[in-house]
């Protein structure tokens, strides 16, 4: 026994989680399903949607025909390389609003409110507009503002303030997920910069054992304690143990699966695939949850990445981001954000819009086709969507995907915030700022009763799936406070399946916070420290 501990997924959370871990001393071992992140695909930001979707990096996991959509199958992503997530995905960096975290508490999740949060936010990253109160300054992840300067970009922002939302100098600083600003991504010098950070950075190269291409398929649970699990490698199975334990970080979907094919779950429904029960957990795979949101798509008379991104001006673009790391290259999936209110008595905003310099459509599987002429897309996002969903074992075999079902537009409501959403974006349109730069609005193009219908037919899942493994102390929890999963030691959970609910905002940065404060708790079990977590002494210094 070589191992203190197991860390199951290389993804955001796992590779913080993992990273902290050995810096704090512990001998881990990292199994990662995927390959290397080391590839310019994964590099380069322009080129995420090459890999979204695609079979060597993404994992497609197939939705059941969603009826709230007409019956459409959306395949929902799940980064298959190191770093997970945060490998793959669009790059925005949203740490959510202070009263998502306060609700958290509110459900269970004691210890998780903002202010427990912000030490380990700041800690994470290393904020290219500086060190202060609010943003780290040192952390393995690099944070920097949008590396393209368009007009329509200063133009979509000045519109949104002009419409009524107030300017704030930073959606991540002392009033995050509150009004407009440029959009922060995860990039460094116009590259990528994922979760990896903290296995290079942050990890003691002494103590970290990392295997690639290491398929888990069973957690070992002997009297009521997590001691290892078994996995697949080049088609052998191997069996490895652990002092402490194991933390399954596999994402919402892959962690779900994981823990029941382990035989822990609902009772009646592994003995209806055939899982031997180990132990009985009826809230797994309940409460999943989903951002849904839609598009409107304007035609405009200024260039953008739609029109630049073709011909001679890719060639400048191209030495443009070879010389100085600048320009279309460096894209990320959003440029500018605003967030909004579309009812006033709303403790918080409820929708996330975001303009993205550029227009594209999707095709049947979902990958994104990118429009030649200027165009610009607002995203309109419900930030706190109402439906629900579950996700259960297909059968037996822990290589089958899992069986996903979700309305995303289940509740009318979320249909009527997405309609609000849209006609605020027109508004935004419409301002002095911006409307002499619009030239016509190719989508959606209707409103009233039609739009309603619009949004049913265009909504798509945003990529952010939570909940199927909540935190809290009811019967239906899964994990408490410090992410030990209820009635087994031995066996902690670290990834946004934990949430109670869905924060405002891209989740990345919070799936990275959550393996790095995890890794506080994970400690804490293991050492038999006090209740509480102590801040990091980095990030509480300032």
């Amino acid at each position: 026994m070589t191992h203190d501990i197991i860390v199951v997924g290389g993804g955001s959370a796992g590779c913080a989680m993992a990273g902290r871990l050995s810096e704090a001393g512990l001998k881990v071992l990292l199994l990662e399903a995927g390959k290397s992140d080391k590839h310019y695909r994964l590099q380069i930001p322009a080129l995420t949607s090459s890999v979204v979707q695609h079979p060597d990096f993404d994992w497609r996991y197939a939705a059941e025909p969603d009826p709230s959509l007409n019956g459409r199958i959306n395949v929902w992503c799940g980064g298959k390389r190191l770093g997970g997530g945060s490998s793959i995905n669009g790059m925005m960096f949203c740490r959510g609003h202070r009263w998502d975290y306060q609700h958290w508490c509110e459900l269970g999740a004691d210890g998780w409110s903002y202010d427990d949060l912000l030490p380990f936010f700041r800690r994470m990253e290393t904020n290219t507009r500086g060190e202060d109160a609010w943003r780290g300054g040192s952390g393995p992840v690099t944070v920097s503002d949008c590396a393209i300067d368009l007009p329509i970009m200063e133009a979509w922002l000045q519109a949104a303030i002009q419409a009524g939302t107030p300017r704030t100098d930073d959606h991540n600083g002392e009033h995050p997920g509150e009004g407009s600003d440029y959009a922060q991504v995860t990039q460094r010098n116009g590259l990528r910069s994922s979760a990896t950070g903290y296995l290079t950075k942050v990890a003691n190269p002494n103590t970290l054992t990392l295997e690639l291409e290491a398929q888990v398929t069973r957690v070992v649970i002997e009297n009521g304690r997590a001691v290892g699990v078994e996995y697949l490698k080049n088609g052998q199975r191997h069996t490895v143990r652990s002092r402490h334990g194991v933390v399954v970080s596999t994402g919402t979907m892959g962690t779900t699966r994981l823990l029941m094919v382990s035989g822990i779950g609902p009772a009646d429904h592994l003995r209806e695939v055939g899982v031997e029960l180990v132990h009985h957990l009826p809230g797994l795979g309940q409460n999943l949850q989903e951002h849904v949101g839609t598009h409107l798509i304007n035609s405009v008379n200024t260039p953008t990445i739609s029109s630049e991104a073709y011909g001679l001006p890719l060639v400048k673009h191209a030495f443009n981001f070879a010389l100085r790391r600048r320009g279309i290259l460096t894209t990320s999936v959003g440029h500018v954000q605003s967030y909004i209110r579309t009812r006033p008595d709303l403790p918080a905003p409820n929708i996330q819009t975001t303009l993205t310099a550029l227009a594209f459509d999707l095709d049947k599987e979902g990958k994104v086709v990118l429009r030649r002429e200027p165009a610009i897309s607002t995203t309109v996002c419900v930030s706190r969507p109402k439906s629900r969903g579950t996700i259960q074992l297909r059968s037996a075999d822990p290589l089958a995907a899992p069986v996903i079902r979700h309305q995303l537009l289940g509740d009318p409501d979320d249909v009527e915030q997405l309609a609000e959403g849209i006609e605020f974006a027109r508004e935004m349109m419409a301002q002095p700022a911006i409307r002499d730069l619009i030239t016509g609005e190719i989508r959606p193009g209707v409103s009233g009763k039609e739009l309603r219908d619009y949004v049913r037919m265009a909504s798509i899942p945003f990529y952010h799936p939570v909940g199927t493994c909540r935190m809290g102390k009811d019967e239906l929890a899964v994990v408490d406070p410090d992410l030990r999963v209820h009635g087994l030691e031995g066996l902690w959970v670290a990834d946004n399946s934990v949430m109670p609910t869905l924060p405002s905002g891209n989740t990345n940065a919070t799936a990275i916070v959550i393996g790095d404060k995890g890794a506080a708790h994970v400690l804490k079990c293991i050492e038999g420290r006090s209740s509480a977590v102590a801040q990091p002494r980095a990030a509480a210094a300032v």
